[in-house]
């Protein structure tokens, strides 16, 4: 009976994964292309409103996962096909420099946060130039959160924006909290608030200690400068259009006072903590980092539940 079980489950689970249909897609920029995967229900009918999904930090790819540490949990993937299994559409790219966006990527020294904002843009206008959608819902995870907030600025074409683990503190504050959480001498915590200080004036600093240059060398100082003019509280404020604030409470590198703060700056957005949820939207009930590294290696495990529900209602309130 078992064994019949698990066959009925096994084909029941492959005939909802063929269900979903994806399709290969792709966007010129001046210094290359960047490549995309468009995941649509079968039901062409739910068609609407289309969400657009923004990777966070670092050599993350469409799917979630990063070369860094070779770390691979799916979480975008499983959150593209979780909304297409609600009858929503989605699209989620490599950024630029990324797997299979690798060639668009620029030297270090020539990067700045801007060109992953024009991205963003780009991808929200090839989906509105799309027949098949009446409207975007940008959903940014981590820093893509705050990607997605700049993109969505005075863009009729945005139906709804989600702040997905998305920080609630511009992005100089951000290091120097993480600085002083590693138990980090007065002095070098100072040396490190100096330098931000520098840079969030628009002037580089040539006097780096040795031990800082991993944090503050020379070819990454100028994308700083350009990260570090971005304040999320801000801009979520001044946006007009409907605002969701998702954070889990089991995250260890945002925080749940950070979604507090997205939501303080603006209270016509809604708030959503999900009890369990780590960085990686998968349940883990340790905030220890040892423990938090299995999740975020192991694929095998789902989303948090009420993840991909909670997305759905509100994109659905949209169409």
């Amino acid at each position: 009976m078992k064994r019949i079980f698990f066959l009925f489950f096994s084909l029941f689970a492959l005939s909802l994964h063929a269900a979903l249909q994806e399709e290969a897609v792709s966007l010129n920029t001046p210094t290359g292309t960047i490549y995309g995967r468009l995941i649509l229900p079968d039901d062409k009918a739910s068609f609407s409103v289309v969400a657009l999904l923004i990777a966070g930090s670092g050599p993350t790819d469409m799917d979630g996962n990063t070369t860094m540490g070779n770390i691979k949990n799916n979480s975008l993937k499983y959150l593209a096909e979780g909304l297409a299994e609600n009858g929503i559409p989605s699209l989620r790219f490599d950024k630029r420099g990324v797997a299979s966006s690798a060639a668009a990527g620029l030297q270090e020294s020539e990067l700045r946060f801007e060109h992953y904002i024009a991205d963003a843009k780009g991808w929200i206008d090839f989906l509105s130039a799309d027949k098949r959608f009446t409207g975007v819902v940008v959903i940014g995870h981590s820093e893509g959160a705050l990607i997605g907030l700049m993109a969505c600025r005075n863009n009729p074409k945005v139906k709804g924006y989600v702040s997905l683990a998305g920080a609630g503190r511009p992005a100089d504050e951000i290091i120097e909290a993480q600085v002083a959480a590693q138990m980090t001498p007065e002095a070098v915590q100072k040396q490190v608030a100096d330098i931000n200080a520098s840079l969030k004036e628009g002037r580089e600093v040539t006097d780096v200690p040795i031990y800082l240059q991993t944090l503050f060398r020379p070819s990454v100082q100028p994308y700083l400068i350009s990260w570090y003019r971005y304040d999320p509280q801000k801009l979520i404020a001044s946006l007009e259009i409907p605002k969701l604030i998702v954070q889990g409470q089991t995250d260890i590198q945002v925080s749940v006072q950070d979604a507090q703060r997205l939501k303080h700056a603006d209270s016509r957005a809604e708030l959503l903590l999900i009890d369990g949820m780590n960085h990686v939207l998968k349940v883990c009930n340790s905030m220890n980092p040892q423990e938090q590294m299995k999740v975020y290696a192991d694929p095998s495990l789902p989303l948090a539940e009420g993840l991909v529900d909670a997305l759905s209602r509100f994109i659905r309130k949209l169409s």
